[in-house]
């Protein structure tokens, strides 16, 4: 800590014990003597008031007691680059030892760029011109330096982790990268920021630069596409807790972009079509927003939207897709192959999870991955015919036939399963003898033939039962109980479908009947204990 207050502090970011803030205002605040800071700080809850004193207001927060006065020597407005990479790795000529026995770690969008051990380059930390790496997050990093120092001392650098730190301007950023002209990797994730409101002029600053991490910088979408322009090879870009709710067009910027990440921000559905013609985008990350539907209205049902061509993963976890309709939309797009979308209320409605899993399956016909689970050809032919036989009776009420020459299902129909047809292509029209209709209420139209097997006890026969398909796991724990002497508490129950040979799907909750799991006659349930 230091008396000494910087030029322009207005603006710096600073460091007292231990929170970060932002200086608004240096001067008096009578009738107290001598100079303040007025600072606005990350974490409200280190603040005392909104930036004003007996009356006067010196400054203005957006929490009402996100502000404070500091003394000058309480803030530390951090170092130089330079200094920082010094300090942790150790200059030439200095016999200091730096950390042995951490690492460090470059992480960007959630990936290990690279590891370096201390301890098995003890001799390289000493010649700062041959690192290729560097990390210098949490050291309090505000200003480049002096001019030119940076690429006369590493000028091999290639990837740095600058998160966390002060930086409180892009310019500084500039001023850093314009002196490594291999820079590939740059993370500045946790860095409160001012971004340019203008197009830089032309440069090569950021020529080579392939990764970029902004989260937590408050960075807005516009501000990204002016900074954009001076970043024409960035293939991977993480701007993840932002609050950035408004989406913009790129227009001659971001197009050779593979990966996004826009988590844990307020988009929603009528912004993703601003982004859609983005020519290489691979991997979009929307986890956390407020998307409730997707619409790709250049295509009819059964077609290919022409937005998001290169598209092949997409992550929608915890946002609010409640309609089955999402999953018809993301069948449009041309390349998808991977689907994470846990956490939705569509995954908490009536049918049970594997039921659900099974539908998204059958309405996404080229997906191999749905929640970071492989999806194997047998699972898919399984989803497909149960989704044909589950949907087949509204199919015929529809105008749907097995008659080639008949079948003419309405658009309505259509809309809603736009698959279906292609699946009667697929596996042939459902015959009557599949489809569930409804069926008078009786007992003996509710039975199921069931096959107990016990795979642990070899020298245990099966047990063929008709059961209800409304009787509670509970009771039939109770029943095998009888059978078997095997008390219901130490009984675990899974099922095996007829039609999905070899795959098992476990019964885990007591109070739900056979029929909540889609037990069906002719399946076999397997008891452990």
């Amino acid at each position: 800590m230091t008396n000494s207050i910087p030029p322009e502090a207005v603006g710096r970011r600073i460091l007292s014990n231990g929170d970060f803030g932002t200086v608004l205002y240096v001067g008096s605040v009578p009738p107290t003597t001598g100079i303040w800071l007025g600072v606005e700080w990350d974490d409200h809850h280190r603040g005392k008031h909104n930036g004003s004193h007996e009356g006067i207001q010196y400054f203005k927060c957006r929490h009402p007691m996100g502000g404070s006065f500091i003394r000058p020597n309480k803030a530390n407005f951090g170092v130089d680059f330079l200094s920082a990479v010094k300090e942790k790795y150790g200059s030439n000529g200095d016999d200091q030892d730096s950390e042995q026995g951490t690492e460090v770690l470059l992480v960007v969008t959630k990936k290990v760029v690279e590891t370096v051990g201390f301890d098995s380059i003890k001799e390289k930390q000493k010649q700062l011109n041959t690192l290729s790496t560097i990390s210098v997050d949490e050291c309090a990093v505000s200003l480049a330096g002096q001019e030119g120092e940076i690429g006369r001392t590493c000028p091999n650098i290639r990837r740095i982790d600058l998160s966390k730190n002060l930086l409180s301007s892009w310019k500084e950023v500039v001023d850093i990268a314009c002196q490594l002209e291999s820079l590939e990797t740059l993370n500045l994730s946790d860095n409160k920021m001012r971004f340019a409101s203008t197009s830089p002029p032309t440069s090569t600053t950021f020529c080579n630069l392939r990764v970029l991490a902004l989260n937590r910088t408050g960075v807005t979408w516009t501000e990204v596409l002016v900074c954009a322009a001076g970043w024409p090879a960035l293939e991977e870009l993480s701007v993840a807790s932002n609050d950035i709710s408004l989406l913009k067009r790129p227009i001659d910027v971001l197009h050779n972009l593979k990966w996004l990440d826009l988590s844990y921000n307020q988009v929603d559905e009528s912004q993703l079509q601003l982004i859609a013609d983005l020519p290489r985008l691979e991997r979009l990350i929307l986890l956390n927003n407020r998307i409730s539907s997707v619409h790709f209205p250049d295509a009819g049902f059964g077609c290919k939207t022409r937005m998001f061509p290169s598209l092949t993963h997409l992550v929608l976890n915890s946002n609010r897709i409640a309609e089955w309709s999402v999953f018809s939309e993301l069948d449009k797009l041309q390349k998808l192959q991977s689907l994470d979308c846990r956490n939705n209320p569509i995954m908490d409605t009536d049918e049970n999870k594997e039921t659900v899993k099974q539908l998204i399956i059958a309405k996404i016909g080229q997906l191999k991955f749905l929640n970071k689970s492989e999806i194997f050809p047998n699972e898919r032919k399984g989803a497909e015919l149960d989704y044909r036989k589950k949907y087949g009776v509204d199919w015929l009420k529809a105008g749907g036939n097995q008659d080639p020459n008949k079948n003419h299902p309405s658009e309505e129909f259509l809309a809603a399963h736009p698959r279906f047809q292609l699946l009667c292509e697929k596996y042939g029209a459902p015959e009557d003898g599949e489809l569930k209709r409804e069926q008078p209420f009786s007992l003996k139209n509710q039975l199921l033939t069931l096959t107990f097997k016990c795979p642990d006890k070899p020298e245990q026969n099966p047990i063929q039962k008709k059961l209800p398909d409304s009787m509670t796991i509970q009771k039939v724990k109770g029943l095998l109980y009888r059978l078997l002497k095997i008390p219901g508490s130490e009984l675990k129950l899974s099922y095996e479908s007829s039609k999905m040979k070899g795959k098992e799907f476990e019964l885990d909750n007591n109070l739900k009947p056979l029929q909540f799991y889609s037990i069906e006659n002719e399946d076999c349930i397997l008891v452990r204990w």
